[in-house]
């Protein structure tokens, strides 16, 4: 009897955090408890942020366990967290507030930015995902156009809006946390406050920073079909 061919096993990707998962943690149990539990009647203002900073931390932590590897923008994000949490319990100026807030996009931004620069741009990774994407197809369907130095060159426009988008996200988190953030820390009213701020992140900042990374990505969509003569479907991996 012949033995029936072994099928080759696929590794198994580790699932990534979703939307859902990220907004709870890292936006709405934080602000709930900011807003709501940092009162003298309830946690006080000094264990209300150190709760509330657990969630993001917490989170952070074990989405790095679970990927099994160091995550730049992860770490940057509890770096945030920590940052936010020494202000707080160390009671400096609240001015210090709108100063990190704006410190962490504006390092992607830049690092987005310097690594335009290099052989390995970080936004090209981004856009340009083998994940999503047949690469090996859509640069010989850009040889055969004669395309390929044109297409890094529109490779790398689109790394600058997505550059910009961060900057942009530096200002806006910067105005926001220097308009809300005024309180001494250690008060029920800085607490408070950040709870605000945590809210109203949201609109005021991440959804001007989206339109601006979907313009990067519909941008270079549109340039995969112009510079292959091809629809972009031909190039999505099933």
């Amino acid at each position: 009897m012949s033995t029936p061919a072994s099928t080759p096993v696929r590794p198994v990707k580790q699932k990534k955090s979703g939307f859902l998962s990220n907004m709870i943690f890292n936006i709405v149990i934080p602000a709930v408890i900011l807003s709501r539990f940092s009162g003298e009647d309830t946690l006080g203002p000094v264990w209300g942020v150190v709760v509330a900073l657990a969630f993001p931390l917490l989170f952070g932590l074990w989405e790095l366990l679970q990927s099994g590897k160091v995550n730049f923008y992860s770490i940057l994000g509890i770096i945030s967290v920590l940052l936010t949490g020494g202000i707080s319990l160390l009671q400096l100026d609240p001015a210090y507030i709108a100063i990190k807030e704006a410190m962490i996009p504006a390092i992607i931004g830049i690092i987005v930015l310097i690594s335009q620069y290099t052989p390995f741009p970080l936004v090209k990774k981004l856009l340009i995902n083998p994940d999503l994407l047949d690469t090996d197809k859509l640069y010989q369907a850009l040889a055969e156009q004669a395309n390929r130095e044109l297409f890094e060159q529109r490779v790398a426009r689109a790394g600058y809006i997505v550059a910009s988008a961060f900057f942009v996200s530096a200002v806006l988190n910067y105005v926001l946390a220097k308009a809300i953030v005024v309180s001494q820390p250690g008060t029920t009213a800085y607490a408070e406050e950040l709870g605000r701020m945590t809210w109203l992140s949201y609109p005021v900042i991440v959804l001007p920073v989206m339109v601006l990374l979907m313009g990067a990505i519909i941008y270079m969509f549109a340039q995969i079909g112009k510079l292959t003569n091809q629809p972009l479907e031909e190039f999505i991996l099933q």
